[in-house]
């Protein structure tokens, strides 16, 4: 599928919203996803990831308080590829991830969903392939990428019956599995209508885990394996995710965070 076709049926979402509480005082002043990972800002990464995978028409979702910052650092998209095009929402306050995703319904207009946190950083070719299969699937349905950690009490973790995710648990004392949740999800058109369905959490934010698992109670949750994946949302996975990518300069040369022709 060309990534003219891909994006047709395809909206790429990043969200880079947040306050960054646990990277102050680095962030007092500046959005969490625009500080250095190497040599470049950390929200290209997840950017590469989703140009990667063919997608040329991209929402990034952030706070008001830095939306300048973003704007200014990414632009219109054209320094990115021929062809790429950015366009940019604000979520006026920090109420979730699913929140902010509520966000992207006008501009994906009836597309599927291709939604990556800007926090995360991901050496895996596995999403290009996939999104592209995720494409074409009929019926569509939801799909979350996950990684093996040797701490999953610090995420939401997958619990599979017979090969299949039938529950996510929001950082679990006791971790049905070594598998985390990444900020890597792939939407049907009628996630819109479930995130209307949910009740905020004790934080009072729309969780993402809420609207995976009203996937996977309706059996429409499948999952792929990722390998060198990185939450680089807090300061000691954001120094560690640093050293990874200065040491593999050959896995992220310039091409890695320009447009891939197709996908």
């Amino acid at each position: 599928m060309t990534r003219t076709a891909l994006s047709n049926h395809v909206a790429g979402i990043l969200l880079a919203g947040g306050s960054g509480t646990r990277m102050r005082p680095l962030t007092r002043h500046r959005n969490k996803h625009l500080l250095p990972v190497h040599m470049r800002p950390m929200i290209d990464y997840a950017l590469g990831t989703l140009l990667g995978a063919g997608l040329s028409d991209l929402l990034v979702v952030t706070g008001r308080q830095h939306m300048g910052q973003v704007v200014d650092v990414l632009g219109s998209g054209s320094e990115y590829g021929d062809g790429v095009e950015f366009t940019y929402r604000v979520q006026d306050e920090a109420r979730g991830i699913a929140d902010a995703l509520a966000l992207a319904r006008p501009f994906a207009a009836g597309r599927r969903l291709a939604v990556m946190l800007a926090d995360n950083v991901l050496d895996d070719d596995t999403p290009r392939e996939a999104i592209a299969a995720f494409a074409r699937a009929e019926p569509p349905r939801a799909v979350s990428f996950l990684a093996e950690v040797d701490d999953p009490s610090a995420y939401g973790v997958a619990r599979l019956e017979d090969g299949r995710i039938v529950e996510i648990q929001e950082k679990p004392a006791v971790p049905p599995s070594k598998l985390a949740v990444t900020g890597l999800y792939l939407y049907p058109q009628d996630a819109f209508e479930l995130i209307e369905t949910l009740v905020p959490s004790q934080r009072g934010e729309l969780e993402v885990s809420d609207l995976n698992n009203a996937y996977a109670r309706a059996g429409r949750l499948d999952h792929h394996l990722v390998t060198n994946w990185f939450d680089a949302g807090e300061p000691e996975p954001w120094a560690r995710t640093c050293r990874y990518v200065q040491d593999h300069p050959a896995h992220f040369g310039d091409g890695r965070f320009r447009l891939h022709e197709e996908a």
